[in-house]
């Protein structure tokens, strides 16, 4: 389904034009001002993708063409007629306006820019909950690591979430995004092994800890607006720190 506002950018842009209607945009694309390699916002997806790698949206900006026929002639009234007592519009007027500082536009935020801005927190979340669990997961095991027993580590089930969390936070610390489903996966795992192992233990503080740690790393991948993305945070840290400070000085 064509959604009814729709934001785009060239892959040199850094920021999003719009939101455009159909009308506009097909009006842009005989221009030549969109191209199959320009992207537009998927909502469903929650990603840019070109106008050429969806049919749907490239059978509608690009629609075929009508065979045109002479009709009668007849009188066009123009639209472009100035009011002569408007003040005149320099480059700095437009400039303001493109960024959103004219007095028109400054209460216009851009919901593109915004939902990228909370996926970009998300990531840093999840890189700094991976690393406080990969470093406390880690550490018990810290002296088969300096002994080089690579073989002692294989059996210590800690060690090797750790070092999976710390690899998974060296990836999205180079922001590969990519690897997102491989992060949740390892979230609801975690969540599931250590938070089952501390409860049959009896230490339910450590593993309810453990879960809302795991939790944390899940949604910062998956929220897409500020409140929720500071909620995952919150929750992420908080949990994954006191989890952290409790293998720590078990």
């Amino acid at each position: 389904m064509v959604p009814q506002e729709i934001y785009i950018r060239n892959a040199s842009d850094t920021e999003a034009r719009g939101p455009f209607n159909l009308e506009q945009l097909t009006s842009l694309a005989e221009n030549e001002q969109v191209t199959r390699e320009t992207v537009f916002y998927n909502n469903e997806k929650e990603e840019w993708v070109a106008f050429g790698d969806d049919p749907e949206m490239l059978a509608a900006v690009y629609p075929e063409k009508k065979k045109l026929k002479l009709g009668a002639e007849r009188e066009i009234k123009s639209l472009n007629l100035g009011d002569e007592s408007a003040p005149p519009i320099d480059v700095t007027d437009m400039l303001a306006a493109a960024e959103g500082r004219s007095a028109d536009t400054k209460d216009k935020a851009d919901p593109a820019e915004a939902l990228a801005r909370a996926a970009n927190i998300g990531m840093h979340c999840a890189t700094v909950i991976l690393f406080i669990s990969g470093a406390a997961l880690l550490a018990p095991s810290i002296d088969l690591i300096v002994g080089g027993d690579y073989v002692g580590l294989l059996s210590q089930p800690f060690a090797i979430l750790g070092a999976i969390d710390l690899l998974l936070f060296l990836m999205l610390l180079l922001q590969a995004v990519a690897i997102y489903p491989f992060v949740r996966f390892r979230a609801a795992l975690g969540a599931g092994f250590l938070g089952l192992l501390f409860y049959a233990q009896g230490e339910s503080i450590t593993a309810l800890a453990a879960v809302a740690g795991s939790v944390g790393i899940y949604f910062s991948t998956v929220f897409t607006n500020l409140f929720g993305v500071a909620l995952a945070a919150l929750v992420g840290i908080g949990g994954m720190g006191y989890f952290a400070f409790a293998v720590l000085n078990s």
